[in-house]
């Protein structure tokens, strides 16, 4: 049978008329009669039947309602079955809603304690062993035990997959080790397995095994720089150090490549920049192609020097720093320079040195590069100070004020102060640092002081000028000098050596020092190998009644032997004279001493040498020291014993005899701006008057 879509709307129409729908389409009536006039149809229940059938609703409305098996009751026969509640008759009250509330000071508030739950405890540990296999014979075994993950976990995990997880991270380990040196076909697999375990203990630890198949090196073959024509022409392939036939190792390969950006800037190019490597490998004959594109940018020469920023001074004092002249070619080297002579002025929070193209054409085919340099200015006032104890002369601190640059460029305004138990003075000094010249300082200064020893007594006007080149922290340099002048008016304490009397002397000097130093030391505060030697000498004259002119001289050596990284060996010796008249004739205060901190621990300052009837150092024109340390260091602390050695002669020259010797030890706390020192020594066979035992506490090493 088929039934189109019209066959289907005749068909719902007739249902919703009253007609049936016929058995088929050729049943279907040929159309639909007319409609008849509606009539009302009677309803399904009567309304007073359905009255009848409702339960009846109580007079009371707070009555409760029937369950619903009373309801269907009722409503099956018609009876009310709802009792009505009597007019008395309320809900039952809550008691406990009814309570008054209790006061806030009478609620417990002791927290519930609430039974741990076993299941949370943390499980325990699991322990493990470490196996490597296939490392000998490539050099790597140490390296990857310092980066295993396994090795770090020291033999315990939480859970074996956390075993399993670190097992996994040291075969990605040892692929990474192979592959940077050389072994390129290499594998690597690990296992975590109980059954290797020891079978006699308790709880059998994991064995964890990593397992390396190395497989063998590959080395250079063909080696190619693309690059554009250097002056010389092989200046890219010398820097670049590899050979073919060398092992492919990462290290050595980054590093060859280093030294091309380091030299390069050396040979006057500074804006030299590196390609992509490539390393094309061929396992048959297990050899890598290695090709490295460099883009060496203009040959270049020193141009200008120009400077912006927060400027401390300006670009003409910075040529002065300058080691190099305009048109000299670029050397990365000289840069480095410039900027370590700005930071060591002292003058900057931050300071750069960038150099820029100019495209503007310089000598011998070069172009000239513009020096840019970026200044951040600092503070230009500080405040310092040291302070320190030595037996004999009782405590000395120092203060001073700086204003660095009061006078630009360099200028700088320094007044200073000491204070001490046995010397008081102030002082004002004017210091112009690289005054007209790279490293050269000129200095002029006044000072008023009291030195009040068992020597001499001494107040003290002068004033003083001198030239020099001197290290400092920043720049320690190798050669040091000055020269300068001294004019001293000393009120002082004096021995008549013919009538054994002391009395007052005004002495006016006049000097002329000089210095000169040779430093191969390591380190100015701390050093641990190395020399220095420095030779003093004052051409002077006395007026005093007359004038006396005379030398004086002092030669100091020291020397640093490192044994091991703990352990320096250092030695010191001083030899002094001074020549040209009697000690008499002589101010005390420029006399020779031995015996302090800085000289022969032991002894009392200036205790050594001649002495008076009251048993008081007279000072001489001669001297000689010496000293030897073990400077043991563990971490920031550090032990020192050391032996002193000296004496003092009134004969001109040093006769190295009657040497007296002192013993101690010292401890040192190491900082970023050196050790502080504190020495307790012992006079060897003390003589009357001198003390058991000296105390010194100071900043920087003895020597």
């Amino acid at each position: 049978m088929r039934i189109n879509n019209a066959g289907i709307s005749a068909c719902i129409a007739m249902a919703v008329s009253g007609y049936s729908c016929p058995a088929s389409a050729q049943d279907a009536p040929p159309s639909v009669p007319a409609a008849t006039p509606a009539t009302e149809e009677p309803p399904i229940i009567p309304d007073e039947t359905f009255q009848k059938r409702l339960p009846p609703l109580s007079d009371s409305p707070d009555a409760p309602l029937p369950s619903i098996d009373q309801f269907m009751d009722q409503a099956e026969t018609g009876t009310p079955t709802i009792p009505a509640l009597p007019a008395e008759q309320t809900a039952p009250e809550d008691t406990e809603l009814a309570k008054p509330l209790a006061p806030l000071d009478g609620f417990d508030v002791t927290p519930v304690e609430v039974a741990a739950d076993p299941k949370s405890d943390k499980p325990e540990a699991v322990a493990y062993t470490v196996a490597l296999e296939g490392f000998k014979g490539t050099g790597l075994e140490d390296e990857f035990n310092a980066l295993s993950a396994l090795k770090t976990g020291k033999g315990k995990a939480d859970t074996a997959a956390m075993v399993q997880a670190r097992a996994r991270e040291d075969e990605a380990l040892a692929i990474r080790l192979l592959h940077s040196a050389g072994y390129y076909d290499a594998s690597a697999l690990s296992t975590v397995d109980q059954s290797k375990a020891d079978p006699s203990a308790a709880n059998p630890p994991l064995a964890a095994i990593v397992t390396v198949t190395p497989g063998k090196p590959y080395v250079l073959g063909e080696i190619v720089v693309r690059a554009q024509a250097t002056v010389p022409p092989d200046l890219i392939r010398t820097s670049l150090p590899l050979k073919s036939g060398e092992t492919i190792t990462t290290e050595r390969i980054e590093g060859a490549e280093a030294n091309v950006s380091l030299q390069l800037p050396r040979r006057g190019y500074p804006f030299v920049k590196l390609g992509d490597r490539d390393i094309a490998l061929d396992g048959a004959t297990l050899t890598g192609d290695y090709s490295l594109p460099v883009d060496t940018g203009p040959r270049s020469s020193f141009g200008g020097i120009t400077t912006s920023g927060d400027l401390a001074f300006d670009a003409e004092h910075i040529v002065v720093l300058a080691r190099f002249d305009k048109g000299e070619l670029y050397d990365s080297r000289k840069v480095d320079d410039l900027r370590k002579a700005l930071v060591a002025t002292s003058l900057f929070s931050s300071v750069s040195v960038v150099p820029k193209p100019t495209g503007q054409p310089g000598p011998d085919g070069t172009e000239y590069v513009e020096l840019q340099v970026e200044q951040d200015a600092g503070p230009a006032r500080t405040l310092a100070g040291d302070a320190g104890y030595g037996t004999g002369q009782g405590f000395l601190a120092k203060g001073s004020w700086t204003h660095r640059n009061l006078f630009p460029p360099e200028g700088a305004l320094i007044l200073s102060g000491v204070g001490g138990t046995q010397e008081q003075g102030v002082g004002a000094t004017f210091r112009r640092a690289n005054a007209g010249k790279r490293d050269r300082t000129v200095q002029a200064a006044v000072n008023l002081s009291h030195q009040n020893y068992a020597s001499y007594e001494a107040f003290t006007a002068g004033i003083s000028g001198s030239i020099s080149r001197a290290s400092t922290p920043i720049f320690q340099k190798r050669w040091t000098w000055s020269y300068g002048f001294e004019i001293l008016g000393s009120n002082e304490t004096t021995l008549n050596e013919t009538t054994g009397e002391t009395k007052r002397l005004t002495y006016l000097i006049g000097a002329l020092p000089g210095q000169i130093g040779y430093d191969r030391s390591d380190d100015l505060l701390n050093p641990t190998t190395g020399y220095r030697a420095t030779l003093r000498v004052s051409p002077e004259a006395s007026l005093q009644g007359g004038v006396s002119p005379y030398v004086r001289a002092t030669l100091d050596l020291s020397a640093y032997y490192p044994v091991s990284d703990s352990l320096v060996i250092a030695g010191r010796t001083k030899v002094g004279t001074i020549t040209g008249v009697s000690r008499e004739d002589i101010a005390p205060s420029r006399r020779l001493y031995a015996g302090g901190g800085g000289s022969v621990r032991g002894y009392g300052y200036q205790e050594l040498g001649p002495k008076d009837a009251n048993n008081d150092p007279i000072g001489g024109r001669s001297v000689n020291e010496f000293a030897l340390e073990a400077r043991y260091r563990f971490g920031n602390f550090g032990i020192v014993p050391f032996v002193d050695a000296g004496q003092v002669y009134d004969a001109s020259m040093p006769k190295f005899s009657d040497i007296r010797f002192g013993a101690g030890i010292g401890g040192r706390f190491y900082t970023n701006f050196g050790p502080f020192r504190a020495d307790i020594a012992m006079p060897i066979n003390r003589q009357p008057g001198e003390s058991k035992f000296a105390l010194y506490i100071g900043i920087g090493q003895a020597f």
